[in-house]
């Protein structure tokens, strides 16, 4: 409502109101052939009818309130206050009564490694309350390999480039570097990069139990080291230590059991990287399923007997991820797909199963792109995939870059829908 006033004395008030207020495979892969990689509401209206005054001092001072008294009443029913002009005009103060400001949006508290996290100036003494409690599907990060030991300032640049370039949130360690220290170069480079740490105990090809050094370095790295135990989210077995028949399941779960135990102070959970043909061959290994704090399973679809292209890849896509849905001692447990491939290229590490099986540039492109496509799918069971492997340098026919680290494809992967 606007209000004009037109004339105020001792003898009389004329008021003239003149509106009113606005309101607003699983197939299984050939275990033979198999090759691995290096609101409204409405207002309560009041119509105040023009009129003349003419009385006394004391009788226009008590129209002059009772008018008052109306427009904050107005006012105050539209959900607003009285205007600051008309109060001034009427000679007194605002008279709105303050309403309670509405309580501001909150905002959750971000945690490692989410997006947008910024890390601390000094490293948590505890991982309590330290990693991110908000369920993690989509693209990851990045499968890579350290058999190059690679420097800290190479390690820096590439954790750097996968985290601000890819909106990575981990890198999983694919291979083992036995350098003294490396660990700790890699803790350095993912502290400062921002990114999660998928460790891997290595046991190779070849046999033998250098597995075992490796585990107790890193053990020991996690214990002594409170930058590495804070970027660790993971330890796994592996890779394909079932498939390789590196261990019986019997033994393997031995093993990580006493990883849980030895890691549980440290708030670092336990799993097996493998294939799901590894998981179910020889009667299966319900016993490491139940064992391990989550599985992570190697997504290689080229490889199935079923293989035609990565564009067509779903059915074995999805095979896998249901077989792991299905198995009671992996209720509640997190799924990643970590050695997650298609290769661009057939050479001496890669053989397909299927002569239907297309290796090129074109079909790992599909590929990533078909698992990009189904982010709903993948936030419905909130899990996650990664890519394997960052660089043809590091094993070559699976980079995302090639050895002269050019881009093979464009790749800009959702992490959330």
């Amino acid at each position: 409502m606007r209000i004009s006033i037109i004339s105020l004395s001792l003898g009389a008030l004329l008021l003239v109101v003149l509106g009113p207020f606005g309101a607003s495979a699983h197939d299984i892969p050939s275990a033979a052939l198999h090759k691995r990689m290096t609101g409204a509401g409405s207002s309560h209206k009041r119509i105040v009818n023009s009129r003349t005054i003419g009385t006394k001092r004391e009788d226009a001072l008590a129209a002059l309130q009772l008018l008052n008294r109306t427009i904050v009443d107005k006012a105050e029913s539209s959900g607003g206050g009285t205007p600051s002009g008309v109060a001034k005009a009427l000679g007194g103060p605002n008279p709105t009564t303050p309403s309670t400001p509405s309580p501001a949006p909150v905002v959750p508290t971000k945690k490692f490694p989410e997006l947008g996290f910024e890390m601390p100036s000094t490293v948590p003494t505890s991982t309590d309350n330290w990693w991110t409690d908000q369920p993690e599907y989509g693209f990851l990060g990045f499968s890579y390999e350290v058999t190059a030991c690679q420097s800290p300032a190479e390690l820096k640049k590439d954790f750097m480039n996968i985290r601000n370039k890819f909106d990575g949130r981990y890198v999983r360690l694919y291979g083992a570097c036995d350098k003294k220290g490396f660990y700790d170069d890699v803790a350095d480079a993912a502290w400062e990069a921002a990114l999660g740490v998928h460790s891997l105990i290595w046991f190779g090809f070849d046999g033998g139990n250098q597995w075992k050094t490796r585990r107790d370095t890193l053990f020991a790295t996690l214990k002594s080291n409170p930058k590495a135990r804070a970027i660790t989210r993971l330890v796994q077995f592996g890779s394909e230590p079932l498939f390789d028949s590196d261990l019986t399941p019997d033994e393997l779960t031995a093993q990580v059991n006493a990883a849980k135990k030895t890691l549980k102070p440290l708030g670092i959970p336990v799993s097996v990287s493998d294939m799901v043909y590894g998981f179910t061959k020889d009667g299966g290994a319900a016993n490491v399923l139940e064992a391990i704090d989550q599985i992570s399973v190697h997504e290689l679809p080229f490889f199935s007997t079923k293989a035609t292209t990565g564009a067509a890849a779903w059915p074995l896509v999805q095979s896998d991820i249901e077989w792991a849905m299905k198995q009671k001692p992996l209720k509640g447990k997190k799924v990643i797909l970590d050695e997650n491939a298609w290769p661009d290229a057939q050479g001496s590490g890669v053989q397909a199963n299927s002569h239907r099986a297309v290796a090129s540039r074109a079909q790992m492109q599909a590929y990533f792109n078909l698992l990009d496509s189904k982010c709903s799918y993948f936030k419905n069971l909130d899990i996650g995939w990664m890519f394997h492997v960052y660089s043809d340098a590091q094993e070559p026919e699976y980079g995302l870059y090639d050895a002269n680290m050019k881009q093979k494809f464009p790749f800009n992967p959702k992490t959330s829908c």
